[in-house]
């Protein structure tokens, strides 16, 4: 597989540390409010990476965090006086429950930030010692960006145009950094804030330091991939990239994966422009799955733009899957142990092409595609293939989906005798020409919920 690292910004052979094993790390969410269909994007993205590599025989260790100590957290809890851990276990919660929905996968580990507090501490310890770090005259301990030489190598700038970037805090924070470009590590306890006893006085920490401590905890001091969203390359990465590899002496993460902003209207999604749906207010009115597919209809890299409209769409290419899946499990109840193997064949092309794409940067509108050629030739050949064949090729087409984590939320529910029975009349009355009748047991079927479709093997029977 080939991905492209945003730090060499070329397409690069994944070659893991540990032969059988990726190990990764994902930013996970501030947890002060319900996530918006932005934050989905690298949930689902890279959720569908750990999956294929999965399918591909790989274990996968699977790390992404909750940070759930913050200005927002502390601002939110003040606002609905209520204490920070409150506020951080609720939105955890919700954030859980659209996970969830949109059938991510739990992490093999979910850190939250404030049980880490001792892994912080001895990595700004180390950061300090090697004379990376200082104590301001308040107590907040900074990080010296400019002695780290390679500083701006993962967004590709340099010291001078980061110093004008929008995102460095302006100034020298009242004197108290050494430079403007120095970032904060630990921060000194303020009334009525979470605290924790340190070497530098109570305080808490920094939002980059955090990640840099809890990877290190669970993955190593070098692991696989870091991947997050495109707004995080800077500062929060490259700050993570600085800390770490003084503190350690050691590459941080071997490969870099971003995707691409959310817009409306052609504007990045963020709860900041006040430009944004939450997940939850979309899976109410859509569900959740068109949201997932509406996130792989799209390579992850480039800039996806949300409308209704196109939820609209995938909500359409989801229907044509589930029946797709239905006209499967139709043609094996009436299969028979002798027919052709050509939709066999077809499938297991379809599957290679499938690989093909996802090995290329997980180009999964590319293998979104395979997937409908595959349910083209599933509708066409499944009349007429054999058992066998017809069971391998529904074990492929499962395949495929599980990797894109689509197709979750199929019925299992049996038709109803007395239903069955209606249609098998139904078809006697059309065998004996009595369309009346037909046209009238049809209708008891439709005012029950249920359509039948005349098919070469027999009536086929659905649930509205």
């Amino acid at each position: 597989m080939r991905i492209y690292n945003t730090m060499s910004r070329e397409k690069e052979e994944l070659e893991s540390m540990h032969p059988g094993q990726v190990r990764i790390y994902v930013c996970g969410p501030t947890v002060y409010n319900f996530i918006h269909v932005g934050n989905a994007r690298p949930l689902c993205v890279f959720d569908t990476m750990r999956r294929y590599l999965t399918y591909t025989g790989m274990d996968v260790l699977f790390v992404s965090n909750v940070t759930d100590i913050d200005d927002k957290l502390i601002n939110k809890a003040k606002d609905q006086g209520v204490s920070v851990q409150e506020v951080a276990r609720t939105f955890e919660k919700e954030y859980l429950r659209d996970a969830d929905g949109l059938n991510v996968l739990r992490p093999t580990v979910m850190p939250r930030a404030t049980e880490h507090i001792d892994e912080i501490i001895a990595l700004i310890r180390d950061i300090v010692d090697k004379g990376f770090g200082y104590q301001s005259e308040n107590g907040d301990v900074y990080f010296r960006a400019k002695k780290f030489p390679e500083y701006g190598k993962l967004s590709h700038l340099v010291l001078e145009e980061l110093e004008n970037n929008r995102e460095l805090s302006a100034g020298l924070d009242g004197g108290l950094k050494e430079d403007a470009a120095d970032f904060a590590v630990w921060k000194a306890a303020k009334p009525d804030e979470p605290a924790w006893d340190s070497p530098w006085g109570k305080g808490r920490p920094g939002w980059h330091i955090e990640c840099s401590a809890m990877a290190k905890k669970h993955l190593g001091a070098t692991f696989d991939i870091h991947a997050g969203g495109q707004d995080l390359i800077f500062p929060h990465h490259e700050n993570e990239i600085a800390q770490s590899e003084c503190a350690n002496g050691q590459t941080f993460a071997r490969y870099w994966m971003h995707n691409g902003f959310l817009n409306i209207d052609d504007r990045k999604m963020s709860k900041s422009l006040g430009n944004f749906f939450t997940v939850r207010q979309i899976a109410e009115e859509m569900g959740y799955e068109p949201i997932r597919y509406f996130m792989l209809s799209a390579h992850y890299r480039s800039p996806l733009n949300f409308t209704m409209d196109i939820l609209k769409q995938c909500q359409a290419s989801l229907e044509r899957l589930y029946t797709c899946r239905e006209n499967l499990d139709f043609a094996l109840e009436n299969a028979g142990e002798t027919g052709n193997s050509d939709l066999l064949t077809k499938a297991e092309e379809h599957e290679a092409r499938f690989r093909e794409k996802m090995d290329d940067d997980l180009n999964t509108a590319d293998a979104l595609a395979a997937v409908f050629d595959l349910v083209r030739d599933i509708n066409t050949l499944a009349a007429e293939t054999d058992r066998q064949a017809l069971q391998k090729t529904a074990e492929i087409f499962d395949a495929l989906c599980e990797v894109l984590g689509l197709l979750y939320n199929r019925k299992s529910e049996e038709i109803p005798v007395e239903i069955t029975e209606l249609a098998q009349q139904r078809t006697k009355a059309r065998q004996e020409k009595n369309w009346a009748l037909a046209d009238e047991l049809r209708d008891q079927l439709d005012n029950q919920g249920y359509v039948v479709e005349d098919t070469p093997a027999g009536p086929k029977i659905s649930k509205k």
